[in-house]
């Protein structure tokens, strides 16, 4: 005959009291997070009161969060850039903005070409994917050059140089477009991709030859007022486009970076480099992979980011690759999947957070930013925790 072994379990007071240790020792007993938390039940509660009296309202939120999912995946996009080189170099990379910008403000010109030679309106989908590989192609040109001609002679070098190279290298950057192409802002010419015509056959028609030809939804300038679920929306299938095309990116160098031997070989270079190198890794090799990984992303993204906002300068890559440093920082540095989940979050809540607390939409910066804030006090290391293989300084 057996018995069950006895199981210790803690009791209900026990488990309270171990709770309320745990929330003393991480907020009363820490200023810092004590005042946080007191801000943090404050916004909530200034949140729950304007939706109670109805003064932020369901359409609205869903349309904030179908533009804020677009622009945080642009933030996404960039943020592996930093978050790549990082875990490679454990430095941060100021200049990817402007590796953003590049890919955006060349494809402009490419865009512009193919306006003026009719082929935008006659083959879109080839054009838009003509200017979309001429941005990658830029921005892999300019993050080369910047990791052999600024960062490769540093790296061997205190890693607060290699910083101060990173920030004059991001103002050279603006400095050098602002004098080549001036510093008046461009547009991107109109663009129209019609597609679905089955699914939306009452959308995108026109009488041609006599003949009413309906060609779909607009996938790019298109802009339509719908009734979804009793909520009054107008949505701009760009968003969703910008949205998938970014999903779509960040699996593809999620498996690329864990299915691969290349990827193998830039997780062995993160954890130890010397060791890798003593393994046949080629460090230098690994290391251009990295930059040309991230500019990649940054590409796509500054075209994709051009294609909705209509717009770019010299000066477009400083707030969104700022924005996607923090991005990076909430996710977790040196974390792939924190980059992702970070500028995804990121774009929700400086979209969404303004109106529902009741503010103006030009403080979304002071959102983002005091966003991060709270976060380092509450976890320094980011949502998902940093990805390093020693603890640094």
């Amino acid at each position: 005959m057996t018995t069950d072994a006895p199981t210790l379990t803690t009791p209900p007071q026990s488990r309270l009291s171990t709770m309320l240790e745990w929330l003393l020792n991480n907020t009363v007993r820490n200023p810092l997070r004590f005042v946080g938390l007191i801000f943090l039940i404050y916004l909530l509660l200034v949140a729950f009161n304007n939706i109670r009296i109805g003064e932020y309202e369901a359409d609205q939120f869903v349309r904030q969060m179908i533009f804020g999912l677009a622009q945080g995946s642009i933030y996404a996009l960039i943020a592996l850039g930093y978050t790549l080189v990082y875990g490679i170099l454990l430095m941060i990379n100021f200049a990817h903005g402007e590796v953003f910008m590049a890919g955006a403000y060349v494809g402009f010109f490419a865009i512009t070409a193919m306006d003026n030679s009719g082929m935008l309106q006659d083959q879109a989908l080839l054009a838009l994917l003509i200017t979309v590989f001429t941005g990658i192609t830029a921005s892999v040109v300019i993050a080369v050059l910047l990791e052999r001609i600024a960062y490769r002679p540093l790296r061997n070098m205190p890693r607060l140089i290699a910083l101060i190279t990173a920030i004059g290298a991001s103002i050279t950057l603006q400095q050098l477009f602002l004098r080549l192409f001036g510093a008046s802002t461009r547009r991107y010419p109109d663009a129209n991709l019609y597609a679905f015509p089955n699914l939306f056959p009452n959308q995108g028609c026109e009488v041609i030859d006599e003949v009413q030809v309906c060609r779909g939804i607009d996938l790019i300038d298109g802009r339509y007022d719908v009734v979804v679920l009793g909520l009054e929306l107008r949505i701009l299938p760009i968003h969703f486009v910008v949205f998938f095309t970014a999903l779509v990116l960040m699996a593809a160098l999620w498996f690329y970076v864990q299915r691969t031997k290349t990827g193998k070989a830039m997780r062995a270079v993160a954890e130890d480099k010397a060791t890798a190198a003593l393994m046949g890794v080629n460090v230098d090799s690994v290391i251009v992979t990295t930059f040309v990984l991230g500019a990649v992303l940054a590409g796509a993204g500054g075209v994709l980011f051009a294609l909705y906002n209509n717009q770019v300068s010299p000066f477009i890559g400083f707030i969104p690759g700022i924005k996607a440093f923090t991005a990076a920082v909430l996710g977790g540095i040196g974390n792939i999947p924190g980059a992702m989940f970070g500028g995804l979050f990121l774009g929700v809540a400086e979209s969404v957070l303004p109106s529902m607390l009741g503010l103006s939409s030009q403080l979304k910066d002071v959102i983002a930013f005091g966003m991060l804030v709270l976060f380092l006090i509450f976890r320094p290391t980011g949502i998902f925790g940093e990805v390093l293989a020693t603890k640094r300084a």
